[in-house]
């Protein structure tokens, strides 16, 4: 396919490939949703046992695809940056298609196993396609179009869970044809509409050192700023996710609430999320530029974690919960002044550091807040205290805020 240097072109030439990434998001988030309700049953289909037993399992598939993307996420971007976002991209949702299709057909939790391990390896549609975006965009166009993605990936974590409770009534399995389908039509899909964005002038050579996660953070972390940029997102990611981690066990204990309930505070943070990126980023950018609005979100995220650390109304909580959404205002901003600060030949390496990065904090994290928020609410703590989590989320939440002041004034790159 003839190569087209899309980044050089008009704004409206890269509508339609925008608009595909778009997709590809929602149908990537929408893939991961569809099977969260019914995981369970599906785990004690192939394993037996009781639900108990049927969690330990799901917390080793979701590890185990998890440090797959951490390890294979810049192995991704590196091969981006040296074939192409379209082949990685369109591979990528095949074999997401057949792995969801593997795992509607196993009756083995090892070929389970197997299949999420190999989804984490081949989980590139995300950081190869924000490669996508940075390189068809503008420098003042790429924090307002990370947002859009962002965006979409909002709202494909509303539908998916939705349309997987609705198909799992017809049975476990059901969710994952689906998913399988909807990879396979959006590659097809992606092949008539998506051009490649990887010109001979911003193709760079695959090379194992720079592609392995350690020698790509040490590589993109030692560009000026971008180490402790990285290191802000990190610790932000690591925070931010005593949301997933804790939510479901903290707020019927701190609330009394049921399933239904807690699916319902989910769901309105997933509006809450989506109507951010999609409609406020670009006015807060235009507003306060990209460094105050990282500093607004940091900020934000600091009080409000605080107020959930502390709140004992279940009402005030459910009117916080999408409210809170506005503090990630800060993220496309962040991935924005990122972006620009590396190379326009290293952006796939830079997004698959990105991806490892927060792999790496969804690794790390649900350890450290499940076991703060057991040690808080045992029957023997010294104070009972359920949103211990929040507060120590809060407290990292403030040394975000200390480092990303602290470099502000660091020196960018030629590139910026």
């Amino acid at each position: 396919m003839t190569e087209t240097p899309l980044a050089d072109a008009p704004p409206a030439d890269s509508r339609l490939p925008l608009a595909f990434i778009l997709i590809t998001l929602v149908i990537d988030a929408m893939g991961i949703g569809l099977i969260l309700p019914v995981m369970p049953d599906l785990i004690r289909q192939v394993n037996g046992g009781g639900l108990g037993q049927a969690a330990i399992w799901g917390g080793i598939l979701a590890t185990g695809f998890a440090v797959m993307q951490f390890l294979f996420g810049p192995v991704l971007g590196s091969l981006s940056d040296a074939y192409g976002r379209r082949p990685v991209l369109l591979i990528s949702l095949g074999v997401m298609a057949a792995d969801y299709l593997v795992m509607a057909l196993t009756w083995s939790i090892w070929m389970l196993l197997a299949a999420r391990i190999l989804g984490g390896i081949l989980a590139a549609t995300h950081s190869t396609a924000m490669a996508f975006v940075a390189d068809i965009s503008r420098p003042e166009d790429k924090a307002p179009r990370f947002a859009l993605t962002h965006a979409a990936y909002g709202v494909g974590f509303v539908l998916g869970p939705l349309m997987g409770g609705l198909l799992g009534t017809l049975g476990p399995r059901a969710p994952f044809y689906a998913a399988a389908a909807l990879a396979l039509l959006n590659m097809c899909l992606g092949y008539f509409v998506l051009p490649e964005s990887v010109t001979d002038r911003i193709r760079r050579p695959f090379t194992w050192k720079r592609a392995n996660p350690f020698g790509a953070i040490l590589h993109v972390g030692n560009l000026p700023g971008l180490g402790r940029l990285l290191t802000v997102l990190a610790i932000y990611e690591f925070a931010l996710f005593v949301y997933p981690a804790i939510w479901a066990y903290f707020t019927p204990v701190r609330f009394g609430w049921d399933t239904a309930m807690v699916g319902l505070s989910l769901g309105l943070f997933g509006i809450g999320y989506t109507i951010v990126q999609a409609l406020l980023v670009r006015p807060f950018l235009r507003l306060l530029g990209e460094h105050g609005t990282i500093l607004f979100g940091l900020v934000f995220e600091v009080a409000i974690l605080t107020a959930l650390g502390f709140v004992t109304s279940g009402t005030l909580a459910l009117i916080l919960t999408p409210i809170s959404a506005l503090g990630s205002v800060a993220v496309p901003a962040l991935q924005g002044v990122m972006s620009r600060r590396a190379g326009d030949d290293a952006q796939g390496e830079l997004q698959g550091v990105i991806t490892s990065t927060i792999s790496l904090a969804t690794i790390l994290a649900p350890l450290v807040m499940t076991q703060v928020f057991y040690l808080s609410t045992r029957s023997d703590a010294a104070i009972h205290l359920p949103g211990a989590a929040f507060l120590l989320a809060a407290a990292l939440m403030v040394v975000c805020v200390v480092l990303y002041v602290a470099g502000a004034q660091e020196p960018a790159s030629s590139s910026e």
